[in-house]
């Protein structure tokens, strides 16, 4: 991790001087993370693909902003959650659902692609906030210090949304994976 963030940190240095191959190798890096991380919270493949652009767009076009070059990834989750969260509002209706858990019989086994859907189904029963703290802190692996600068909270508030969230999502999962 500490030569990702110095090799991120030459890129950075060379995009600012008009190395668009380097931010280029800036993208490649970081898209994949950044589109799965949008997707989780909007929940459609083609607007967190449109998303995803228009987040590397604006970071290139405000990478002299960017002061702390080690601090890149929280930035870049920064741009991203604004992104996310000007889409929801704009489109989502309130407590709209994708998918229904499916009813489960207690001591079923569940098949990997089942247990992917009841975890998928269990996040979307937790609220927006609590969500998001789980995608980055379980799926995106931040320290919960990064993760309150990405969502502009303090750590307490951070910790708190993580371990509740958490909670419910073990009262939830837990009757479907019971009796393994």
């Amino acid at each position: 991790m500490i030569f990702r963030e110095v090799e991120d940190r030459d890129l950075i240095v060379q995009a600012r001087r008009g190395n668009v191959e380097a931010y280029n190798l800036l993208v490649s890096r970081w898209e994949k993370r950044v589109f799965n991380y949008i997707l989780r919270l909007v929940g459609d493949r083609e607007d967190a693909l449109d998303l995803t652009q228009d987040v590397f767009l604006k970071a290139y076009q405000n990478l002299c902003k960017l002061e702390d070059l080690s601090r890149f990834a929280p930035w870049l989750y920064r741009i991203a959650h604004n992104e996310a969260y000007s889409l929801l509002r704009k489109a989502r209706p309130e407590g709209e659902m994708e998918y229904e858990p499916r009813s489960s019989e207690p001591g079923a086994r569940l098949f990997p692609i089942e247990l992917s859907l009841a975890v998928q189904s269990a996040l979307k029963r937790l609220s927006a906030d609590q969500r998001e703290a789980v995608v980055l802190k379980v799926y995106q692996g931040f320290k919960f210090e990064e993760m309150a600068e990405i969502l502009g909270c303090p750590v307490s508030t951070v910790k708190s949304r993580v371990y509740s969230a958490l909670d419910l999502l073990k009262q939830t999962l837990a009757p479907v994976t019971a009796g393994d």
